[in-house]
């Protein structure tokens, strides 16, 4: 961190040395109150909006003027979300980074409990908390171990149904399934929308990789601390109510596209050398597969709503 960052820092030292980094599109009155649940447990709250058509950024503008605490950075196109993200990055202060959905809410306490787990384990890169749905439910995403292609297969098919004869030939790489532990758990990989992450590892790993425009960009990033030796930690006493797909909803194929386009890249980028290149086709034809038959079932959705609008 250079100068000019620590005399900032010193300026906020009545609040954590957080800078929560919003990546905003779309969200609608939930910027809102994700920036409200962030701001009195963080030095700094940034904003960065992928050029919102639907008013979130000007009804988050009108309930916190920006000031010293928030700030917001505006994008004349959608930049995806990892770009979003760096941009985020190059303007925080703060020794440790939040990325935090703007379809998330803070637990009161929460990013504090995140805080402490990092600052009590400096071998740790990143942290994460508990995900939870509006019934209080625990999401699937806040833990969960990497998708290599084979668990993706095994998912896929169902055969994580018979992890309890075969745990280690048919695990289940979501983890929401297993017994919630009372205290923080290292596991291979959390979620995007709710990532605490140490400056001095993310300077030292990179960036997040733009190549990605929305989804298993965190996957990415989490293969990479891993691989320079950073352990990453979930938190189970973070909660925090993720509005899972609110940004995203509007266009769903054009979402499915790129996370796809994402599973691909993923997968070409860590797993080509370890899995033989018919196999990896094999893969690659599932991918496209799979997305065919979700494109499909969003178009018959959508043109089911026109038919019965119009008898409407």
């Amino acid at each position: 961190m250079d100068n000019n960052k620590d005399d900032e820092v010193n300026i906020y030292k009545d609040q954590p040395p957080v800078s929560v980094v919003i990546v905003n599109y779309n969200a609608g009155q939930f910027l809102t109150e994700c920036v409200h649940s962030a701001l009195p447990q963080a030095c700094e709250v940034l904003v960065v909006d992928n050029s919102s058509t639907d008013g979130s950024l000007d009804l988050c503008v009108q309930r916190f003027p920006e000031g010293h605490r928030l700030k917001f950075i505006r994008n004349s196109v959608n930049l995806g979300f990892a770009a979003g993200c760096n941009l985020g990055i190059a303007q925080a202060i703060g020794a440790y980074v939040l990325f935090l959905n703007p379809d998330c809410v803070l637990g009161a306490g929460s990013l504090q409990s995140m805080i402490q787990a990092l600052q009590a384990n400096p071998d740790v890169g990143i942290v994460g908390g508990l995900l939870i749905n509006q019934d209080g439910t625990e999401q699937p995403g806040g833990r969960r171990a990497v998708p290599t292609p084979w668990r993706s297969f095994v998912r896929a098919f169902g055969l994580y149904r018979f992890s309890c004869y075969w745990p280690r030939l048919f695990f289940d790489f979501h983890l929401h399934k297993q017994a919630l532990p009372d205290h923080p758990i290292e596991v291979e990989a959390i979620s995007g929308a709710l990532m605490l992450v140490r400056r001095k590892a993310f300077e030292e790993v990179g960036l997040w990789d733009e190549g990605y425009f929305l989804h298993c960009e965190d996957f990415d990033w989490c293969m990479r601390f891993s691989q320079r030796g950073w352990k990453i930690l979930f938190v189970p006493n973070a909660p925090v109510a993720h509005h899972k797909g609110i940004c995203s909803r509007s266009r769903p194929i054009f979402v499915e596209w790129h996370k796809h386009k994402g599973m691909m890249r993923f997968y070409r980028k860590f797993f080509r050398h370890q899995y033989p290149g018919a196999l990896m086709w094999l893969v690659a034809l599932g991918i496209w597969l799979r997305f065919g038959a979700v494109a499909i079932y969003h178009t018959t959705r959508h043109a089911g709503r026109l038919v019965t609008a119009r008898r409407e």
